[in-house]
């Protein structure tokens, strides 16, 4: 009799993550979301595989060439990571471009929206084409015939490229054979064709590769063009700053930010007709091997088609427009608000707007002293920064903790501790070897014996008061409406106390004394973790009900896994919802059969950190900027926050119960480590679509006095159609 292996404890974080983007492009599919969602979900999972070749794959390829044996709690080297990366990635490409080609453009053309090839245009559609090529791209374009004189170039990570094959003689009498032409960024990848040019549409559009492909021979006067062919390189794209020995971090990440386009080169993509050997060509220039070389039937950048539903006026085939709300309590003084009692937003169905008046109010009052912030991605032009500069401006002492190197988002971080630090505003950039991703402010107040709340505990009369935002999500309005978030306003004078000492720790490096009410990475909040999770096992090994439900974007710390298989044989009931990478194997006999893992994937991008303990009956609800990883708990600067109000527990508790009861954007982990929807006909919950519902409409009926949208609502049945059942 032959022993079969025993299951691995750990799936591999990789793979988890590819599929987490096959979810997604799943999205792409389903016929429930509106069409030009679709689109966008398809767009997204390009950027998505675009962001894990410049990081993940572009580390695995680094290691591999240090030959370093690096063994993941999965028990799998590098190269054999790589080697199921791959064929995994292969063939969510091959889907990617089989949706696009077999099912998302046959339902636009329904709809009259229509990507036309060169083997359909019309005569008046030609000729306007090629205006527009001689009069808008010829200009611009440099074609580089390919010869010792002009060696092939150098290619910006994820720019659109040509290789053309040639045939005569150049003005030199020179047989050249190849070229490369590289289009510009500032050239639209999308050429919406006038609806006036006779035999177009409403909504016609032609890719700007189909136009260079017809009009190539005009870049090369003399000679033939006998192919053309697009293409397109992606470049290892992480930051490479050594922290301990650069003297000024912002300069260091400066340099390495000019460095970034030309990273080594970790994936090829190139148009599927294109000739095998010219392909070899292009892989051998560019020093890659036929496992990261990908064929696509159609533009190699996907994500460019993002642009559409911006250009096309088709309200029907979006999601319907929402109004987030502000809690009536918040539309007023937000300091006495905050003095009367905890309040939490929940966005993206709460505004942002409270977070941004309480800046605007601080930066305003003459009794506001001082103002603290961490900042780690805002976006350009951001109204948090503004608040910032004019609260500096006014003479308050405003400290801000820049995170330089979130990724993809440093040059904005620059351009924004820059002009911080112009205004007199005091600029830290973190922690040397700790990205601190925390999301805090603190505010203190001078304040007279009036604005006391008696029996509140919450200030002392006539002294300094602070005031405090903790949040899972970052200080972007726009992402605000697009992530879901919480972000709890509290005066709470232990917990402002605790973020004051973090604040103070990352100012003056002085070693703070262990908080009281939040929990830290990297000192407490991993211990915090697995001393709870321990504790619902000892409840439950001795009879009582243990009960743990958590919400995280990634999950691949081992030691809170062990934990948790620990908690599972001790009886202990785990809902997950865990929206990418998950390393936990459920459903085990043994080992995790208590244990229940499920991702959501919808509208809106589920990025709050939830922790629900049982306790015993004495519920524990936690939120938190961190994920269960190692980067989270033991390499960054994160907290970890207490509900404190009972009734904003409850409500916590009742909408991870909700998400625990979707049936509609849910997919359920399997042993094995594929996922599986959880819909089940009829009946089906949609979890965002239900919050939509209660947190949104139900203020157009009245029955919550208490919250206010933020925009007179319409129609209650267009919010009840916000994402389709």
């Amino acid at each position: 009799m032959t022993l079969l292996p025993p299951i691995p404890q750990y799936f591999n974080r990789e793979l988890s993550l590819l599929e987490f983007n096959k979810r997604v492009l799943e999205q792409a599919k389903d016929e429930r979301v509106p069409l030009l969602e679709r689109l966008k979900f398809l767009c997204i999972s390009c950027s998505n595989l675009d962001e894990f070749y410049e990081i993940r794959v572009a580390g695995l390829k680094q290691l591999i060439k240090l030959g370093t044996p690096v063994l993941g709690p999965d028990g799998m080297t590098p190269q054999e990571v790589l080697t199921a990366v791959s064929a995994e990635a292969h063939a969510l490409v091959a889907e990617q471009y089989r949706t696009l080609n077999e099912i998302l453009i046959p339902a636009l053309a329904q709809e009259s929206i229509r990507f036309i090839r060169r083997t359909q245009w019309q005569p008046a559609q030609r000729t306007w084409l090629r205006s527009y090529f001689e009069n808008e791209l010829l200009p611009v374009l440099s074609p580089i015939g390919l010869d010792p004189a002009h060696p092939f170039p150098r290619i910006l990570n994820k720019s659109l490229n040509f290789i053309v094959s040639l045939s005569g003689k150049d003005a030199f009498g020179r047989n050249i054979g190849y070229a490369v032409v590289q289009a510009p960024r500032a050239l639209p990848r999308l050429i919406q064709i006038p609806p006036e040019v006779a035999g177009t549409g409403p909504n016609d559009f032609v890719f700007l590769s189909s136009v260079i492909h017809a009009y190539a021979d005009q870049l090369f006067p003399g000679m033939a063009a006998n192919g053309c062919f697009q293409f397109r390189v992606t470049r290892n794209s992480d930051l490479l700053v050594d922290e301990a020995e650069a003297e000024d971090l912002l300069e260091a990440v400066e340099d390495e930010l000019s460095q970034r386009q030309w990273g080594d080169t970790v994936r090829l993509e190139v148009a599927h007709n294109c000739p095998e050997q010219m392909t070899q060509y292009l892989a051998e220039e560019l020093v890659l091997s036929g496992a990261d070389i990908f064929q696509c039937n159609g533009p190699v950048n996907l994500m460019r088609l993002m642009a559409i539903p911006d250009l096309v006026d088709r309200p029907d085939l979006k999601y319907p427009p929402f109004s987030p709300r502000i809690p009536k309590a918040l539309s007023g003084d937000l300091f006495a608000a905050m003095r009367e009692r905890d309040h939490l937003l929940q966005h993206p169905y709460d505004s942002f707007t409270p977070v941004l008046e309480l800046l605007r109010q601080a930066a305003k009052d003459p009794n506001v002293l001082a103002i603290k912030q961490t900042l780690y991605r805002t976006g350009p032009k951001s109204p948090v920064a503004e608040a910032l500069i004019q609260a500096a401006r006014a003479g308050k002492e405003v400290t801000v903790i820049v995170e330089l190197r979130a990724r993809f988002d440093e040059a904005d971080n620059i351009s924004l501790a820059e002009a911080l630090q112009d205004v007199g505003a005091h600029v830290v950039y973190g922690v040397v070897g700790y990205k601190t991703h925390a999301k805090m402010m603190l505010i203190v107040r001078r304040e007279d014996n009036n604005a006391l709340i008696e029996g509140r505990g919450r200030g002392t009369p006539g002294g300094l008061r602070q005031y405090v935002h903790l949040s899972t999500g970052n200080y972007h309005p726009r992402t605000a409406r697009l992530y879901t978030d919480y972000g709890l306003l509290t005066a709470d004078p232990v917990i402002c106390k605790d973020v004051h000492s973090v604040f103070l720790q990352l100012t003056s490096l002085g070693r703070v004394n262990e908080l009281n009410r939040l929990l830290e990475a990297p000192f407490t909040l991993a211990r915090g973790l697995v001393e709870k999770i321990g504790r619902e096992a000892d409840i439950a090994a001795k009879g009582g009900k243990g009960r743990i439900t958590a919400k995280v974007n990634g999950l691949v710390e081992a030691e809170v896994i062990q934990a948790l298989y620990k908690a599972s044989q001790a009886g202990v009931q785990i809902d997950l919802i865990v929206r990418g990478m998950c390393s936990l194997r459920p459903g085990v006999p043994g080992l995790s059969e208590n244990i229940r893992v499920r991702s959501t994937v919808g509208r809106f991008l589920e990025h709050h950190r939830i922790f629900h303990f049982h306790n015993g009956g004495e519920d524990e609800v936690w939120l938190s900027s961190a994920d269960w990883m190692e980067r989270n708990l033991y390499r960054r600067v994160e907290i970890a926050f207490p509900l404190l109000d009972k009734t904003l527990r409850t409500e916590v508790i009742e909408q991870l119960q909700a998400y625990v009861d979707d049936t509609a954007l849910s997919w359920l982990l399997q042993a094995d480590g594929s996922y599986c929807r959880a819909e089940t006909a009829p009946g089906t919950i949609s979890v965002q679509q239900k919050l939509l519902d209660e947190l949104l409409v139900t203020n157009v009926a009245g029955q919550r006095p208490d919250q206010v949208p933020l925009q007179a609502i319409t129609s209650k049945r267009k919010n009840k159609r916000a994402l389709p059942k």
